[in-house]
This record gives C-alpha cells, structure tokens and sequence, in this order.
C-alpha cells in the first residue's frame, strides 16, 4: 500500500486536543483524517460519512468509549466498521469488555508514533484483504460480473429501496438459447467465451450506473433496473436482445459464430405484503413463455 494513496478513511475520536493532534499527524500522511471530539458527534459522523477504521478514546465526557461501539455495532451501517480502542492505562478488565464489545485492538497512552502506525496499518491490511475476498465471493470469475450471490445482496437493497419509495422495480430473466447444442458443436471452452462476450455486451447496453446485471448460473443472466416501469424494461431488454444476434463471436480456427437470447421481463410497485419469490417467478414464467414461442424474443408478464 503506497504511502501517497489515501484510499482508507480513519476517524479518531478523542475530547483531548492534544491526543487528536498527535494521532493526526501520524495518520493524515497515509489516509484520510476524520475528527470527532465526542461520542455523539463520532456517530453522527460515522453514520453519515463512514470510516474504514475507527481509533475511540475510552474515556469521554458525554459518551463513554464503551458506550458508543455498542451503539456502533447495533447500526446497521457502522456495525462492520472496525474500532481500535485508545486508552491511558490498559487494565486487562477493561480491555476484556472492550474486546467482547467488539474492538479489534487497544493502543495504550501515552502513544508511541510507530505502535500506531503499525497498528493502524496492520487492520487496514486485513480490512483491504477481507474486501478483497468478499468481492471475490460475489462476482463471477468468467465473466467478470456479479455472480447470483451478489445479486441477492443487490436485490434485497433495491426492493426495500422500492417498498420505502413506492417505486418500480424491473427485473428480467435472460436465458441463452440452445446453449448446450453450442458447446456441443465448439466445445466448452468457447462456450465459455461465448458467455464472457455476452456478459460484455449486455452490459455495456445498459446505459445507467443503477442499472445492474448478475450471472444467475450457466447460460441464464438477470438484470434489476430501478425506476423504470415495464414498457421501459421492455425497449431495454430488447435493445439486449438485438445487441447479442448482432454479435460475431468469433473461434480459436476463425469460424464466426453468434447466439441468441430469450427474455422474460417483469415490473411492480412493491409493498411490504409482496412476495418477492413471485415477483422473481414471474419473469420466470415470461421467460418460458419466450422459449415456447420461437426464442430470440422478449416476453413480458402480466397479471
């Protein structure tokens, strides 16, 4: 990690100037500062801003140390942020109730300007590496886009998103046809590249940074579109559907191959009494109904 990248936010809450300044200077080097001086400030703060790292003074006069990462770790949005204790003395009893609230280390006064460092720069390392694994576990390694996993992590956000703004949710059902027959005929391993370059290019299709697509598994895809109602879920998976029979894949001995898909597309205004399985099933059913009436075409479901 370059010391000139401040890619990592570290917010230092402490009511003691002095103690800011040193910790401060140690830091704003190698990442970005954020100062609290007191516990509800640092919540506050946290909540709307977060940090990747957390440094807390046990002692505060409003709002004890221990006080705010229990508040910390019940928000959704702060309870993974990691918290390193700052303390005057370190009595094991204390440094026991902060480890089981949660911290991740203690860092003892009066500080030492390399214990800190090396203390701060070694949970940003394991913070980095576990961001690391978890995009890993949620994108899909062919085709570079977020594998069925990630598209329920996705999903969950955007139909509270829908529910809390009475908005549209759209979601369609992508299902490359007679796959097999094509693996069969080029082999697997340009199956594989047929895949990649159809992940390419229906994404590069969708215009919006909202817009999101997922590998659901072997040749189906899916797509979630906020705020778009189903008339305009419609031209876009049509404009995916044009975009792949226009595609020219082309083999290792330079035969020039292409694909087609089918569609199924679905739209609602959720509420909390809505199934979210037949919301999902009902593009599903759209889908199907795209494959019994010829392929190559997009289907819409309604009531």
């Amino acid at each position: 990690m370059g010391e000139d990248v401040k890619e990592f936010t570290v917010l230092i809450t402490d009511d003691e100037e002095f103690n800011v300044e040193i910790l401060s200077d140690v830091l704003s080097s190698s990442y970005n500062v954020q100062i609290a001086r007191n516990g509800e400030s640092a919540f506050e703060l946290a909540t709307k801003t977060p940090p990747d790292l957390i440094l807390l003074d046990v002692i505060m006069p409003d709002m004890s140390g221990f006080d705010l990462i229990t508040k910390l770790k019940k928000a959704e949005i702060t309870r993974k942020i990691p918290v390193i204790f700052v303390a005057s003395h370190t009595d094991p009893a204390e440094e026991e109730k902060g480890l089981f609230l949660g911290a991740v280390d203690y860092i003892a006064k009066p500080f030492n300007r390399a214990i800190v460092k090396a203390r701060v720069n070694t949970h940003i390392k394991i913070i980095d590496q576990m961001r690391t694994i978890e995009h890993i576990g949620l994108v899909d390694t062919l085709t570079e886009i977020a594998n069925r996993r990630g598209f329920d992590e996705r999903f969950k956000t955007e139909w509270g998103r829908a529910i809390r703004e009475q908005a549209h949710i759209s979601y369609m059902m992508m299902d490359i046809d007679l796959f097999k027959k094509y693996n069969d005929t080029y082999g697997h391993q340009q199956g594989d590249v047929a895949l990649a370059r159809f992940a390419e290019t229906a994404e590069s299709t969708l215009n919006r940074s909202t817009d999101f697509i997922a590998r659901w598994g072997g040749e189906e895809f899916v797509v979630l579109l906020q705020n778009t109602n189903i008339e305009g879920t419609a031209k876009v998976a049509e404009k995916i559907r044009k975009n792949i029979e226009d595609m020219v894949i082309t083999t290792e001995t330079g035969e020039e191959t292409c694909i087609t898909v089918s569609i199924g597309v679905t739209s609602i205004i959720p509420t909390t009494a809505t199934s979210q399985c037949d919301f999902l099933n009902s593009a599903d059913k759209a889908l199907y109904k795209a494959k019994a009436s010829g392929r190559n075409r997009v289907e819409l479901y309604r009531e």
